[in-house]
């Protein structure tokens, strides 16, 4: 047991330092050299930077430290612990690529830099979130703020995102105004796609008289588990039993040719699910 919990955890931290890595060039090769607007800690960094010529990585090294001290003292040891590698390594990583000759010499095309830097800032973050880590700097005020006012993590950040955006908004054009929005809802789009990466699975509802063979077949040929929830049909309003299971999506063609062979005329309803937790998926099976 002891052994699978050192190797998850390595694994995490491996999934925070690749994530930071990433994020930190998208920033030297595109952000910075493009002027392009972001939210977060690099957005406010670029405030900053124009307004005081404080360096960028000099910044960002200040503020994640200071919400890093902050973060540990209200929210306690483990919460530091979860975000100490993420606020040390991002400013880190920042600094020495910015040393490498000719990384910001990518490109100066705004639409191609926009579009490579929103793929892998998604990427990035979305690697830190996945390990269950937090990405540090202006993420730990909106966990603050849900943790005594109860607001939405999600809704703070947008929130304070905002208020970033508006102070860039002072020094950029029109069209870094327009290409810092793509960029927001570019890595945040991937940014959910990482995070639920080989998460997702497909919930079936299956309303038939032969429930009881069907149940079988599922257990018994897909491997898989399922909840039989007492119904009442609404026209005929006749008891019947319909078949809840969880499977992937690779299995789902399976499934249906099972329930095909034993009641075409079945009543099947499919659903995306995001997540699933419990027995089979996220813990060991258990075979009786």
């Amino acid at each position: 047991m002891s052994h699978l919990l050192n190797a998850q955890r390595l694994k995490n931290l491996v999934m925070v330092l690749a994530g930071n890595a990433i994020y930190s060039l998208a920033v030297v090769m595109f952000i910075l050299p493009c002027e392009l607007m972001s939210g977060g800690t690099t957005g406010l960094a670029r405030v900053a930077n124009h307004f005081l010529g404080l360096p960028v990585s000099t910044f960002v090294w200040i503020s994640n430290i200071v919400m890093f001290c902050l973060g540990a003292v209200i929210m306690g040891r483990w919460f530091a612990f979860n975000t100490a590698v993420s606020t040390f390594c991002y400013p880190l990583f920042l600094d020495l690529f910015g040393r490498v000759p000719g990384i910001d010499s990518m490109t100066r095309d705004p639409m191609l830099a926009t579009i490579c830097a929103g793929l892998m800032v998604g990427v990035g973050i979305g690697l830190v979130i996945a390990a269950g880590a937090s990405s540090g700097g202006m993420d730990i005020p909106p966990i603050i703020a849900n943790r005594f006012t109860g607001l939405p993590v999600s809704v703070g950040m947008y929130i304070l995102d905002f208020f970033i955006l508006i102070g860039q908004m002072l020094f950029a054009d029109k069209e870094q105004i327009l290409f810092g929005i793509l960029l927001v809802l570019t890595y945040t789009t991937v940014l959910d796609q990482v995070v639920l990466f080989g998460k997702s699975r497909v919930e079936v509802k299956i309303i038939s008289e032969h429930s009881q063979q069907i149940r079988t077949l599922i257990l018994q040929v897909l491997d898989r588990g399922c909840t039989l929830l007492h119904a009442q049909t609404g026209f005929t309003q006749t008891e019947t039993d319909v078949i809840l299971t969880v499977v992937s999506h690779r299995e789902l063609a399976k499934l249906h040719q099972l329930v095909e062979q034993v009641d075409p005329h079945a009543f099947i309803v499919i659903s995306g699910v995001n997540q699933v937790h419990g027995r089979g998926f996220t813990l060991t099976k258990h075979h009786r």
